[in-house]
């Protein structure tokens, strides 16, 4: 589709374009769900899931109540620091041993994440409020295989093989949004935490859970211009994370920033590009580190696509996408795989969606 098409496509001059901007309203309200976990900084991955955070992040929602779902894969490995620290949290190594470890982690993880959200109609601060609870159900499954080389107290060189896997739930997360919206420009503040209730055990390589509580704070931002069908979203936070009661280790504080970029070939068929940058700015600590600073980092980027559709008299939303990482430090890194799908109640065909100032 041309330039020119598009924009006759997405005017609101026309009633296609109107129909077209009511459904990425009203499936914006559940396309931005609240975080998920899988291990801590502790052992190189964060309470954070980076890709949260995607396209129409920060555009309002239809009132009412909504729900998202969506399946997460990821594959990821690594060594060096990142293995070392595994065995040590686990208790396979004592810190105290002067050893060299030449081994690989690899996890796999797969689940599932629910997550009911109730759009107030009236306004607050002027802006759209929102709430939601999230959980997840899934298996994880890792591997640690290498050679453990002691230097002291004695000379010995012995095999490392470890895995270890879980199927069950993981943590809950609620979250606390505001919205606006002023024409192209969505604005988006919001508020979410760990409430470490999943399947978590500290000597166990898999988790599910995080064993520890977190504060997550940020704000987004989304341009969306009807005429064109263009569409970009950013979104960034910070992470406090609490001390894990069973290692006495407390993850530094992690920045992170969410980005994807749109572009709508239809009524309903768009396809973009998704980023993400995860970086942790505060060194890790408390009576339990034994690894030091141990500050990780990861970048990915991949492609994506969605659709709209009608569900009765609600609005259907199906989004496709993938990341692959680079440039990790002190973290696994390799793939994952997001498949969404949301469904939330249809805007009304009289009238444009509601306007937040």
């Amino acid at each position: 589709m041309s330039q020119g098409d598009g924009a006759r496509f997405f005017s609101s001059k026309t009633s296609g374009g109107k129909k077209t901007v009511r459904r990425l309203f009203t499936a914006a309200a559940v396309i931005a769900v609240a975080p998920q976990a899988s291990l801590a900084d502790e052992g190189g991955v964060s309470f954070w899931l980076p890709g949260l955070f995607g396209s129409l992040a920060a555009v309002p929602g239809q009132p009412a109540f909504s729900f998202s779902t969506f399946d997460y894969n990821t594959n990821v490995s690594a060594s060096g620091n990142v293995a070392r620290a595994r065995e040590i949290e686990i208790g396979a190594i004592s810190p105290t041993v002067q050893a060299t470890v030449s081994a690989k982690l690899d996890a796999n993880v797969n689940f599932v994440w629910l997550n009911p959200t109730y759009v107030f109609a009236t306004p607050v601060l002027g802006g759209q409020a929102s709430v939601s609870m999230g959980a997840l159900y899934g298996r994880s499954d890792a591997t640690l295989d290498g050679t453990l080389t002691i230097t002291s107290p004695i000379s010995a060189t012995t095999p490392v093989n470890i895995s270890s896997s879980v199927t069950g739930f993981g943590d809950l997360y609620p979250t606390a949004q505001l919205k606006w919206n002023d024409g192209v420009n969505n604005y988006m503040v919001y508020g979410t935490g760990d409430i470490p209730v999943g399947d978590y055990e500290r000597r166990r390589l898999a988790n599910l859970g995080i064993g520890h509580g977190a504060a997550d704070l940020g704000a987004g931002y989304t341009y969306l211009d009807q005429k064109t069908g263009h569409e970009f979203s950013i979104t960034g936070g910070f992470t406090y994370n609490l001390e894990n009661p069973s290692t006495h280790y407390q993850n530094g504080v992690d920045l992170h920033m969410d980005w994807a970029a749109s572009q709508y070939l239809s009524q309903q068929f768009s396809v973009g590009v998704v980023g993400y940058l995860y970086n942790e700015i505060g060194c890790d600590g408390g009576s339990g580190d034994r690894v030091g600073c141990f500050q990780s980092r990861v970048v990915g980027i991949g492609p994506q696509a969605s659709y709209l559709f009608p569900v009765g008299d609600m609005q259907g939303y199906l989004n496709l996408k993938a990341y692959f990482e680079f440039d990790a430090q002190d973290r696994p890194d390799g793939w994952n795989i997001w498949a969404t799908f949301a469904i939330s109640p249809a805007a009304p065909t009289a009238k444009a969606p509601p306007s937040y100032k």
